[in-house]
């Protein structure tokens, strides 16, 4: 069956609420299926729009989930409204959940070398059913050895923490050469996960906020927030040429 996508501005965004989704993923683990996971917000959709490269990986992969409210709300915009938001984050403790009461495994790359590892440390308190099939921090230039120890080790999940773009072509360009796994980049979630940097509060997430909360946290990420009003104007763009 063929699954739905909505289009946000040239991305196809999979058709899924979080429950949903953690049901298609859950079945294609348990088969051992191989599996490319992006989760992309506007300031993904906004790079791959100039980058063919780019654009081209994230068309290959299995499934892109809509992680930013800017997603929604561009998809309500155009006419053609997504489900809801699935954030990386909580898609990556959902997956952790799973994998703790089935059994699973899991590969943790990115992030600062004591960032992962007190991430792995929080993973072995919280979700004691997991496997841990190893950790490598985000600063390496020839991955040959962290290829050589995933492949050894065939865990089925492998979260990928060194942001966008470079964990999106990290996992396109060597997931050829393992044989199973979902593959999934998840940007800072480490470093959340590891009690570094904290997860905005469920009031600031329900009135859809948490971007200018992690702003408030890291004031230098403020260039960066300047892609949200562009991807507003895009899609204002791109909804009255819809209606001509």
């Amino acid at each position: 069956m063929t699954r739905k996508k909505i289009n946000v501005l040239g991305m196809e965004f999979d058709y899924y609420n979080a429950y949903d989704l953690m049901k298609a993923l859950r079945g294609k683990i348990n088969r051992g299926k191989k599996t490319f996971l992006v989760t992309a917000n506007p300031e993904i959709v906004m790079y791959a729009r100039k980058d063919e490269e780019y654009r081209e990986i994230l068309k290959d992969a299995d499934y892109v989930i809509a992680d930013g409210t800017g997603v929604i709300l561009g998809s309500k915009m155009l006419g053609t409204p997504l489900p809801e938001r699935v954030a990386g984050y909580d898609l990556m403790c959902s997956l952790l959940e799973a994998g703790s009461r089935e059994g699973w495994s899991a590969y943790f790359l990115g992030a600062k070398k004591e960032v992962v590892e007190k991430a792995v440390d929080t993973v072995h308190v919280k979700y004691k059913g997991l496997k841990v099939a190893g950790y490598h921090d985000g600063y390496f230039k020839n991955s040959d050895a962290i290829v050589a120890e995933i492949k050894a080790a065939k865990p089925d999940l492998i979260f990928v923490a060194v942001g966008f773009p470079r964990q999106e072509k990290w996992i396109y360009e060597h997931m050829g050469e393992f044989e199973k796994g979902l593959f999934i980049g998840v940007g800072g979630s480490f470093d959340v996960l590891a009690g570094t940097v904290k997860r905005a509060p469920e009031l600031w997430q329900r009135v859809h906020a948490e971007w200018l909360y992690r702003l408030l946290q890291e004031p230098k990420r403020w260039k960066r927030m300047l892609v949200l009003p562009q991807f507003v104007v895009e899609v204002a763009k791109a909804r009255v040429l819809r209606k001509k």
